[in-house]
């Protein structure tokens, strides 16, 4: 029994004439213990697919899986990583992180509470910045504490949004460490969605590229047969990383041709010549 799965999934937004079909017919199954990376083009559905997973979101069709049971809303068993912080402003940041894990530790005393946030909080290197409030905070360091708050509450599922998207490079690849780091002392399942392929396959064991909406579709998969841990410096120089990211790369430049040129055919302009006028409003 996969861990998650989706079964015939389509979602769609609005009705009528203003209604816009965003996923059609997506079948999923992901092990339990597995990493697995989405990529696809911005507007192709990633965060809906996140959404519905997580149960933040119902499919119109077809059905979300965990465990084998339907998703019926949200859980402390399925943590959330978005791309926004999310953070509460009133908050710092051992309160921010604090609030989830009590929530899903109930019966823990404060003080385990307290601990627990702190060597989270020190795990992405922010125990300098413990007691300030998001707003004394870079936008880097908001975002990992958004992780951290995630992680802390130590999920069965690890599903991420594109949570380092915009992050500097330096941050990013700290943080990609850390998720890793953490995903690997008990190989919680883990869905990342992401725009960039050399990070999806750094991090992942499976990457699924999204076709381009409306109806995005789930394209053929590409299994990373690279040993962990990977070195991302040695990557560069390895065979088998340089032919998978150019298999991924040319399957998205082909869909994304594929988008242009429906797109071209979807808005075609009519053909109008302006009417002209003299100066006196003579038509020439």
């Amino acid at each position: 029994m996969a861990h998650i799965e989706l079964k015939n999934v389509s979602k769609s937004y609005g009705t009528g004439a203003n209604k816009i079909e965003v996923l059609n017919n997506i079948n999923l199954k992901i092990e339990e213990g597995e990493f697995v990376a989405i990529v696809g083009f911005s507007g192709s559905g990633k965060t809906t697919l996140i959404n519905l997973i997580s149960g933040l979101e119902f499919p119109d069709e077809g059905e979300v899986l965990f465990k084998g049971e339907p998703v019926t809303g949200p859980s402390h068993e399925r943590g959330v990583i978005f791309q926004n912080y999310s953070l509460l402003p009133w908050l710092n940041v051992h309160n921010n992180v604090s609030m989830a894990v009590k929530e899903k530790f109930k019966k823990w005393s404060r003080t385990q509470i307290s601990d627990r946030v702190k060597d989270y909080v020190k795990m992405v290197g922010l125990s300098h910045a413990i007691t300030k409030l998001p707003k004394e905070l870079s936008g880097g360091m908001r975002q990992r504490v958004s992780v951290t708050r995630a992680l802390a509450m130590s999920p069965e599922v690890i599903l991420m949004d594109e949570p380092l998207s915009a992050l500097d490079a330096l941050t990013r690849g700290t943080l990609q460490d850390e998720i890793l780091n953490i995903w690997n002392k008990d190989k919680r399942t883990a869905l990342l969605i992401t725009n960039d392929v050399d990070e999806g396959i750094y991090m992942a064991d499976r990457i699924i590229p999204l076709r381009p909406g409306p109806k995005a579709t789930l394209g053929p998969e590409f299994v990373i047969n690279i040993d962990r841990p990977r070195d991302k410096i040695a990557l560069n120089n390895d065979d088998n990383f340089k032919k998978l990211r150019n298999s991924i790369l040319e399957f998205l430049i082909q869909i994304g041709k594929e988008r242009k040129a429906k797109a071209s055919k979807e808005y075609i302009l009519p053909n109008i010549k302006p009417i002209l006028r003299t100066k006196l409003g003579t038509r020439v």
